[in-house]
């Protein structure tokens, strides 16, 4: 079965190089209508260029349809005068992938409050802002398809990131409400954690490794989630032709009281605590509280 993007028009934030670059290409030769959207800075966010009018160039060279955008993600009413420049064009919004993104790395201790706030800002309040555009759109028409790029640094941590990591834990966590909110009219929500070789990465990577990890070999698993059949609420890691799925769990956990219901009770008892056998994958925050009944229960 071919997977096919005909009569859908795309969004890809970040598209002016490496993965939204990639997204965006590949979108389009799947039949979709992208708009391209990026400012044109550095990693760190800073400057400006015509990069997206550049991948624009080359979709429209190969026989696609796309425009470009150079709206910030920081900006809500930059942002719906994108979705309304795509509906005006094309008729509609089907498919979001939130990709912008900006590097400000610097130990904590170091990190000034200025970067914390603005590498928060372009992750999470910018794919939030680009969301909320589309949404109601996605809404009236019934479907709708919404990438969010996490981290492995925000999903498990990494030394000198913690504006990142942050900010990429929060897109995991809005996904997952999202995707509730989303599901009657037929919109899907789901997270990357990609691992390529970037601008964004290229002095972290050995050359060899850089080559390994081309960001080409993330594009597969972006394009299924956003795709007509495509899950939801799954936290979906790739890199180098590798794709792992990641899960928040929760133990079934330790019922305490008496004496016990104390801190010293949960040094006592931390090993059941934290036991991890039977341990569930919830489908909403609520599924913590039903956890608990059933102790209360006996269960």
């Amino acid at each position: 079965m071919s997977i096919r993007f005909d009569d859908r028009v795309a969004i890809v934030t970040g598209a002016g190089g490496g993965l939204g670059r990639e997204y965006a290409l590949e979108l389009a030769r799947r039949g979709a209508k992208v708009v391209v959207n990026d400012l044109g800075g550095d990693r760190t966010g800073t400057g400006a260029s015509d990069a997206a009018q550049k991948v624009v160039e080359e979709i429209e060279a190969a026989g696609g349809q796309a425009m470009a955008n150079g709206a910030s993600v920081t900006e809500y009413d930059q942002m719906v005068e994108m979705v309304a420049r795509a509906k005006d064009k094309w008729g509609g919004v089907h498919i979001l992938l939130n990709n912008a993104g900006v590097l400000r790395d610097k130990t904590f201790a170091k990190m000034e409050p200025a970067d914390f706030a603005f590498v928060v800002n372009v992750h999470l309040i910018g794919s939030a802002n680009a969301t909320k555009a589309a949404w109601e759109t996605m809404r009236e028409q019934n479907y709708g398809r919404i990438l969010m790029t996490a981290s492995s640094t925000g999903l498990f941590g990494n030394f000198g990131q913690a504006n990142y990591g942050a900010a990429k834990l929060g897109l995991a966590g809005l996904t997952k409400t999202l995707y509730l909110e989303g599901a009657k009219n037929n919109i899907k929500v789901n997270t990357i954690a990609p691992v390529a070789g970037t601008r964004m990465t290229e002095d972290l990577f050995p050359e060899a490794a850089f080559q390994a990890f081309a960001p080409e070999k993330v594009v597969p698993a972006a394009l299924y989630l956003v795709s007509e059949d495509a899950p939801t609420n799954q936290i979906v890691g790739a890199g180098a032709g590798v794709f792992q799925a990641s899960y928040v769990t929760l133990t079934p956990g330790k019922l305490l009281t008496g004496d016990d219901l104390s801190p010293e009770g949960v040094a006592k008892y931390w090993a059941e605590i934290t036991d991890r056998s039977g341990e569930i994958v919830p489908d909403s925050g609520a599924g913590q509280s039903m956890l608990i009944g059933k102790k209360l229960a006996g269960g």
